[in-house]
């Protein structure tokens, strides 16, 4: 069952089920989007730095280290995961 949101996109229910096989890319896109950001180590023209991303890709934010970036995702109720 899918639930219409307020900007008219529709969203699965909660505990909705999804079958893998059958996920369009939109769908995985939103997988975790309020409850997961990723780390990823870059370079910047300062050194090495670790962005920060949502979980569909968006850029959110920068920190010098990786433990800084990890925090300041779990400040933001997230869960933080590495990306290599």
């Amino acid at each position: 069952m899918d639930v219409k949101s307020h900007d008219g996109t529709t969203n699965p229910a909660p505990g909705a089920v999804f079958d893998i096989h059958h996920i369009s890319v939109a769908e995985l896109a939103t997988l975790g989007m309020e409850e997961i950001a990723f780390v990823k180590p870059v370079m910047t023209d300062k050194g090495r730095a670790y962005a920060i991303h949502a979980a569909d890709g968006t850029p959110m934010a920068i920190a010098s280290d990786p433990i800084l970036a990890q925090a300041a995702i779990i400040q933001h109720d997230m869960r933080p995961s590495l990306v290599h």
